[in-house]
């Protein structure tokens, strides 16, 4: 499942952190083989003749490595997410990737057990960042902001039990946006889920719904149901487990586990189960039981002003009024919204910007080659060439197909009386003759119309 979750109400929402590594420039084949033979040197020591002691390269428990296919969709995905962020005004800042623990303890309810705690190396007593709202409230605290738009991309971090095969990591990234400061209701609310609307479209992953709902008309919810009130977030967890567990290991946990009565939990779930628009939210302020809370009515007119403006935003058609959802964390305290993809799309991803390749057919061109893949390199074209002496036109040809490449430059000893390039695109198999004069323009030209 593809998620992303918000909460307006909270003043945070999650910024870039960006980490700038050794570069491998430089670094030779020769020097590159020297470590590995570090490693397999280490790990023939440690493995030792009893074959106790096996050395594993892997890498740590829930986390992964990312080759160049995968980056290249982390790439386009972030490139438009933050397009996004910045088309609605907002700034990026960045925290650290820690925090001091007294910082994060008590924010997060029963997920706090999930926390990574630091060893004491210098006086302060640390944690691994949770989540990027925490420390995005935090920031605004120190620094006496109360008025900002922003967002924040970074890696996180939970001490939770790893299911990678459904995509659950101890390390991974969060997207966050924020508005915060005194504004009149549900309008920032309402752009906010506008954004969500606008990022899921244009990344074209497949069809998606938005659900939203609020925390006071859950826990007004808990109160009319008869649910205690030291309860109230312990209850809310297990019923945020619903998009993952049937409504009758959600009851039985609630009542075997918690310690609900099973009349308390039975009332529940005839309200989680409905879903619908402004017409729901009517509906529920009539009810007999919810509207004893004024609680819940708050909530419940707020979500009609927020579907009022969500109308002026033409975003109506994927949003749902969904009193399922509930969302764990203690910092949540009024809307909450939760993007689903419901339908996905299989994309072919290129790992690589390149425009053209150049190639030859017929032996002993590779000089000839590199000064040709020089002049569009200096033109500012993308390009690239194979570095064997006499590639074979047909694998020159292949890598282009499997690279995505969409453009070949072809050269021969007639093409070079002729003062021509053969240009040859992939997709058609269509071959025309340009002169090399021409070449840069149609290049631009071609790949500008894909």
């Amino acid at each position: 499942m593809f998620a992303i979750r918000s909460c307006s109400s909270m003043v945070g929402y999650q910024l870039a952190n960006c980490v700038l590594s050794r570069s491998l420039m430089g670094i030779t084949v020769a020097q590159i083989d020297k470590e590995v033979a570090k490693l397999l040197e280490l790990k023939a020591q440690l493995g030792g003749d009893d074959g106790k002691h096996q050395f594993v390269l892997k890498t740590a428990k829930g986390t992964r490595d990312y080759n160049p296919k995968q980056m290249a969709i982390r790439e386009k995905v972030f490139n438009t997410i933050i397009s996004c962020f910045k088309r609605h005004g907002a700034e990026t800042i960045d925290t650290p990737v820690f925090e001091l623990k007294e910082t994060l303890t008590g924010k997060y309810g029963e997920d706090s057990k999930l926390i990574y705690d630091l060893k004491d190396q210098g006086g302060e007593l640390l944690s691994l960042r949770y989540d990027l709202t925490v420390p995005f409230a935090r920031y605004l605290a120190m620094n006496k902001i109360t008025n900002i738009k922003r967002y924040h991309i970074a890696k996180v971090y939970r001490r939770d039990n790893p299911a990678m095969t459904r995509g659950r990591y101890r390390e991974f990234y969060q997207c966050d946006f924020d508005i915060a400061g005194q504004h009149d209701g549900m309008v920032p609310d309402a752009e906010c889920l506008r954004i969500v609307y606008e990022i899921l479209s244009e990344l074209e992953l497949g069809d998606f719904r938005i659900k939203v709902n609020d925390r006071r008309i859950l826990d007004g919810m808990f109160a009319v149901c008869g649910v205690p009130d030291d309860m109230f977030r312990t209850i809310c967890s297990t019923v945020d487990k619903l998009d993952k567990m049937p409504w009758e290991d959600v009851k039985r946990e609630m009542v075997n586990e918690k310690g609900l009565s099973e009349e308390a939990a039975d009332q529940i779930g005839e309200y989680v189960s409905m879903q619908g628009g402004m017409e729901l939210a009517e509906r529920l302020l009539l009810d007999q039981k919810m509207s004893q809370s004024k609680q819940a009515c708050a909530g419940l007119s707020d979500i009609k002003l927020l579907f009022n403006y969500l109308q002026l935003f033409q975003v109506t058609d994927k949003v749902i009024f969904d009193l399922s959802l509930a969302r764990g964390l203690d910092y949540y305290t009024g809307v909450i919204y939760e993007a689903v993809l419901s339908q996905a799309l299989a994309l072919k991803v290129r790992t690589t910007e390149v425009q053209v390749m150049v190639a030859s057919a017929q032996k002993n061109l590779m000089e000839e080659r590199l000064k040709l893949v020089t002049e569009l390199w200096n033109a500012g074209i993308k390009a690239e060439v194979m570095y064997k002496k006499n590639p074979k036109l047909l694998s020159q040809l292949q890598h282009c197909e499997e690279s995505g490449i969409p453009l070949v430059a072809i050269i021969g000893e007639q093409e070079l009386k002729d003062g021509v390039v053969k240009l040859r695109i992939v997709a058609t198999r269509e071959e025309v003759d340009i002169s090399r004069a021409d070449l840069v323009s149609e290049i631009r030209k071609r790949t500008s119309e894909a």
